[in-house]
This record gives C-alpha cells, sequence and structure tokens, in this order.
C-alpha cells in the first residue's frame, strides 16, 4: 500500500482553480493560511475580495481565461502525477 495521497487540481472553464486533496497554503509573507474547506477554491480572475480564495467575482466580470489554460494545466497536472509516482 502507498503511502502517496494525491492532490488534484482542476482549472474550471473561466472560473476558479479547485484543489483537491491535502496542501499547505502560505502567503507571500511566510503565514499558514487555514483552509476552511476540503476542496479550495482558488482565484484566478484577481478580483476576489477573498483572495488567493475565490468568491464568485469572475461571473460578475465577465473573466475569461486564456485559450488552452485548462487543457494546459491538465497535462501538466497529468504529467506531475506520473513523475511523482516513479519517484
Amino acid at each position: 500500500m502507498s503511502d502517496r495521497v494525491d492532490v488534484r487540481i482542476t482549472p474550471y472553464r473561466d472560473g476558479p482553480l479547485l484543489v483537491r486533496g491535502p496542501v499547505r497554503l502560505v502567503a507571500p509573507e511566510g503565514t499558514e493560511l487555514e483552509p476552511r474547506r476540503r476542496t479550495l477554491a482558488l482565484c484566478r480572475c484577481g478580483k476576489s475580495k477573498l483572495r488567493p480564495f475565490c468568491d464568485g467575482t469572475h461571473k460578475q466580470i465577465g473573466f475569461r481565461a486564456a485559450a488552452g489554460d485548462e487543457a494546459q494545466a491538465s497535462a501538466r497536472s497529468a504529467s506531475g502525477s506520473a513523475a511523482a509516482s516513479s519517484g
């Protein structure tokens, strides 16, 4: 049995990054941020009042992610999982 715990990051089209799994979230000054949920929604639009967490503002401002962001992030996530499992 493996001790490895999976963390999955899913970019939602024109919305937040959903992070599932155990992670430590650290602010730029080094303080640890306490997540209030098991699944984190991280802001990608930069306008959330709860940054780094998403508050839904992306819908109000019509945020659009760059074309292909979701596919590229999924590919990186998959290759990172493969590297982690082989190491």
